[in-house]
């Protein structure tokens, strides 16, 4: 018998092999199988394919000079804005 790292649920269950994914049946995170002696689980490794939220953190070190951007006019805006 193991513990969810998660939760600390016990989890009495039976594995056979190291590497082994499941799902904790008390808190639901998948786990995976570190060691049959003495049983070990860790949070089991994310799959991309599988967590496809639509959303794409860009981890680039560009950052925008709002400043210096061409295609702001503050007269067409001003004129925009009379519009209304």
């Amino acid at each position: 018998m193991s513990y969810c790292p998660e939760c600390e649920a016990e989890i009495e269950e039976a594995f056979e092999d190291v590497g082994e994914i499941f799902s904790c049946p008390e808190c639901g995170v998948e786990l995976e199988v570190i060691s049959l002696d003495p049983l070990e689980f860790d949070l089991a490794p994310i799959d991309e394919d599988e967590e496809d939220d639509g959303y794409r953190f860009d981890d680039t070190d560009e950052e925008e000079d709002w400043d210096e951007d061409e295609s702001y006019d503050e007269e067409e805006e001003s004129e925009e804005e009379e519009d209304y």
